[in-house]
Parts: C-alpha cells; sequence; structure tokens
C-alpha cells in the first residue's frame, strides 16, 4: 500500500519584513519558512540584521514593515500583554545566557516555570532536574551564575529557554566565545534535544556548527534572504555568494 507523505507544517512564516535604524536599511523584504521538527541555520556578515530577526520575532523589535506568522496569528504588533503569551511558546537562547545573577542554576530554570505554570515545587524540581540531565550539568543544582565557565553558563541559559518546552527556539550565536571543547559539548546538548523534535533558528558565524546542527541553511544579504537550502546542497553549492560564506571571505 502507498505511504501518502503528510505535508510539513509551517512553524514560523516571516513575510516581506523591512526594518531601518535611522537612515541604515537593515532589512529589504526578509521572507522565509521555518519548518516543524527542523533546525534552520541563519548565516549573515556583521550587521546584517541576523539577531535583529530574532528579537522582531519575540517582539524585542519591531519591524518596519512585514509579517511574523506564529500559531495563525501575526504577532507583529502584537502588544505587550499577547506577546508575554507567545514568549511562552518561543524560547530564546541569548549569546551570554542571560542568566539572573542573584538566583542559582535551579532557581533561574524554575523561574519560568513559577511565572508560567500551575506546577506543583515537586513538579518544577523534576522538570529542573531532567533538563539539568540533558545539558550534563547534574548536580549544578545550587551554584550560582559567577561560579559557572562560560560553557556552562550557555547551557544553562539553553536549559532554561527550553524548560518551558516550546513550540520554536531561537539561537541566537550560542557558541560565541566558546572554546572548541565547550562549543562541542554546547552543540552535542543541541543534538540530544533535537531528538526530542525541537524546531528552531539557528543564528550563528560559526559556519561548521551550523553544518553539524542544522537541516537548512539561509543566507542573508543585502537585507535579503538571498539563498535558502538544505545543508547537504549549500554544502555543494557552487553559487559565489554561498561560497564566500562557507570559506569565511564574506564580510
Amino acid at each position: 500500500m502507498m505511504q501518502i507523505e503528510q505535508p510539513t507544517k509551517i512553524a514560523l512564516d516571516v513575510k516581506n519584513l523591512y526594518k531601518s535604524f535611522g537612515d541604515k536599511a537593515v532589512h529589504r523584504g526578509v521572507s522565509f519558512q521555518l519548518l516543524e521538527g527542523e533546525i534552520l541555520g541563519l548565516f549573515g556578515g556583521s550587521g546584517t540584521g541576523k539577531s535583529v530577526i530574532l528579537r522582531s520575532i519575540i517582539g524585542l523589535e519591531h519591524p518596519d514593515q512585514g509579517e511574523i506568522i506564529f500559531d495563525h496569528t501575526n504577532i507583529v504588533g502584537l502588544s505587550e500583554s499577547r506577546l508575554i503569551r507567545i514568549r511562552t511558546q518561543i524560547g530564546y537562547v541569548f549569546q551570554n545566557g542571560a542568566l539572573f545573577d542573584s538566583l542559582t542554576v535551579e532557581e533561574n530554570l524554575a523561574y519560568p516555570l513559577r511565572e508560567h505554570t500551575a506546577l506543583s515545587d515537586r513538579e518544577i524540581q523534576k522538570k529542573v532536574n531532567r533538563m539539568l540531565e540533558l545539558i550534563d550539568m547534574k548536580g549544578s543544582n545550587h551554584l550560582f551564575p559567577n561560579e559557572l565557565s562560560g560553557g556552562m553558563q550557555k547551557r544553562a541559559g539553553l536549559a532554561r529557554a527550553m524548560i518551558l518546552e516550546p513550540k520554536v527556539i531561537l539561537f541566537d550565536e550560542p557558541t560565541a566565545g566558546l572554546d572548541p571543547v565547550n562549543t562541542k559539548r554546547l552543540l552535542d546538548n543541541i543534538k540530544n534535544l533535537k531528538k526530542t523534535g525541537i524546531t528552531g533558528i539557528f543564528v550563528t558565524h560559526d559556519i561548521p556548527s551550523a553544518f553539524e546542527i542544522a537541516d537548512r541553511i539561509a543566507i542573508l544579504y543585502q537585507g535579503k534572504i538571498q539563498v535558502i537550502d538544505t545543508t547537504e546542497n549549500i554544502k555543494k553549492s557552487k553559487d559565489p555568494l554561498v561560497q564566500s560564506f562557507i570559506q569565511g571571505a564574506s564580510h
């Protein structure tokens, strides 16, 4: 019996985004779709507005024009109260981990659960411990951020972004500033999470890491997504723009 392939669902649909800061046009019609269950790598030179796309998706930046469709809703221009609900479903992994300095690792991870769920203390504890195991930080519950290495801070930030089980997770330069050992450890953690079916956008300058993690790659250049294709096709591409990124020649 012939199997009918299920159509892939769109988790996030970014349509024709324009954004300027003063007289500097950063986005000039950015459009792409993020599919459920995939990680999309997003490349672009410094200052091309990769992080601005992520910040627009969670409402920290406001596009001048365009739509971002998530869960059948255009989230551009939503009120802050409605954005709070969206942010429980879209996790954000900040470059520096963005942990609360005055809270322990356990308290940092528990914070979103206490704010946005009705889970009991026991259920919260269980969830926190499970996340710490997933990121190889079992037993670090009572450490403060200043007692963690840079790599551990990033992994704890990853765990906090994941703890509400968001539909989409945004990675903003997650390997920036990490040595090769910690980069590998962080990527292994993300790969483990990927097995659970996470959907995400992976913004990075670190091309080898993106190739390890991403199913597809999009290239942001001159204010638009110029190329979007599978990671395998990107690796083999003879397109001069793609080549310039892969060889690190694009600035």
